[in-house]
């Protein structure tokens, strides 16, 4: 019996994105030994091109998508994306040319606005995004607030809630009562370097802790256009003694960090899917300090697993990050829920079930 295949659309496999860390998960989950995964590639991470180059590549995409239909004859065409117009514009295509070819379309989204904000007041341009909707046989959300809104912008779609998942394996050597050893609180931040993510508070958080006498050291690991932003911010508030720009990191690397981290200082404020980050940190047992959006209130609880900050205040910040230092048995307690709470519910057994049962379904 020949083996059901999958095509799945995302950026490279190679990619520093949220997407691609998700298309790499299911190619290492158990889903390889009952479906052919296939990739196409839909972005421009891992390619060097010029704006003409990018625009023959966009325009000819649709037939290569066509064309790969055609060669592999799929069970389903897993369309993965976020809800920003160059993405919704090129991704309207894939799904046309999927169901013009008789195939199962899944349509999922990683974050990005919320359909009833996606085209503002234009009723026209909300009228052909649920017909691009509806086109989807089954339209997969990470987060509760994500299933709800799309649940009511698509009466009568089908709506699947499928969080992230990770490989927790390289992050489990980490002590949860690592933050009683009576040490400076050891913070780590890491991700895309862009001012809603809310690293820049986290540098002021900082600065209002050395100026309090409150000993701590934060640790920045990523790149992205407001990394010389950071840097300035950095060098003005002389912090170059407690904060650390540890670039890109990747593997065993990135694990050390989390290891090492007490806590994860991620006061975001940008439209969250659901961040592979704060898995992680929750497995390493370094306990967030965050913000409720996306998909974050879903996964952690205010005081059981984290802590809950008010975005763009540094200040309410810095009074988390103090009481934290002055509890420590609290943070310890905190770290060792916020693991269970991922091993319990964000494995990779977990998704390929889910996954599995979707591609079955359709």
């Amino acid at each position: 019996m020949k083996t059901p295949t999958i095509v799945i659309l995302s950026p490279s496999l190679r990619a520093v994105s949220g997407i691609s860390t998700h298309v790499n998960l299911l190619n290492q989950s158990t889903l390889v030994s009952e479906y052919e995964l296939v990739h196409f590639n839909v972005g421009r991470e891992g390619r060097t091109e010029s704006s003409a180059q990018r625009f023959v590549r966009l325009l000819q995409s649709p037939f290569h998508l066509a064309w790969l239909i055609v060669r592999f004859r799929p069970a389903v065409v897993h369309i993965n994306t976020a809800m920003d117009p160059k993405g919704y514009w090129r991704d309207m295509w894939y799904v046309a040319v999927s169901r013009l070819l008789r195939r199962k379309v899944l349509f999922q989204i990683h974050g990005g606005s919320l359909p009833e904000e996606f085209f503002g007041k234009s009723r026209l341009l909300r009228s052909l995004l649920r017909r691009v909707l509806r086109a989807s046989h089954a339209l997969v959300l990470l987060s509760q607030v994500e299933y709800d809104a799309y649940k009511a912008f698509v009466p009568g779609a089908r709506v699947e809630l499928v969080p992230n998942a990770i490989a927790p394996e390289g992050l489990l050597g980490a002590d949860t009562a690592k933050a009683t050893r009576g040490k400076p609180l050891h913070l780590a931040y890491v991700g895309r370097l862009v001012a809603t993510k809310g690293v820049l508070e986290a540098i002021e958080a900082t600065r209002i802790l050395r100026d309090r006498g409150v000993a701590v050291h934060l640790s920045i690991a990523g790149s992205g256009p407001f990394e010389g932003k950071l840097r300035e911010a950095v060098a003005e508030a002389g912090l170059s003694d407690r904060v650390t720009f540890r670039g890109p990191l990747f593997g065993e690397e990135k694990n050390l960090l989390w290891r090492e981290a007490d806590l994860f200082a991620f006061p975001t404020y940008h439209k969250e899917g659901l961040p592979y980050a704060l898995l992680e940190a929750m497995a390493a047992a370094a306990v967030p300090v965050t913000n409720p959006v996306g998909a974050i209130p879903d996964v952690m609880r205010h005081g059981v697993h984290g802590l809950f900050v008010p975005p763009r205040d540094p200040q309410a910040l810095a009074d988390t990050l103090a009481r934290l230092d002055a509890d420590r048995a609290q943070l310890a307690h905190m770290a060792a829920a916020g693991r269970q709470r991922v091993l319990e519910n964000y494995s990779i057994a977990r998704l390929a079930s889910d996954f599995r049962r979707l591609y079955a379904t359709l």
